[in-house]
């Protein structure tokens, strides 16, 4: 446990003290190369997946019509006249 306070002595004279606080991590992982080429991967597979998802679903729609379309246009309004 390197918490404490610290000084320096050096030719006879002691240096002003540093106190030192150290953690632990209780609940660490480590966290290397792999792991982060993995987690990049997945995520790109995840986003790819997604994008497709959401292009099948929006294309399906093609074969209804809106509330709008079909409809006669409305006969332009002449205020004052």
């Amino acid at each position: 446990d390197p918490r404490g306070i610290y000084t320096c002595t050096m030719g006879g004279q002691q240096s002003p003290s540093l106190q030192v606080h150290y953690r632990m991590c209780q609940n660490c992982i480590e966290v290397d190369a792999p792991t982060i080429s993995g987690i990049v991967v997945a995520d790109v597979v995840a986003t790819v997946f997604l994008a497709v998802a959401v292009y099948c679903i929006t294309g399906q729609d093609k074969g209804r019509m809106s509330r709008g379309e079909g409809r006669a246009p409305l006969a332009a309004c002449r205020w004052g006249q």
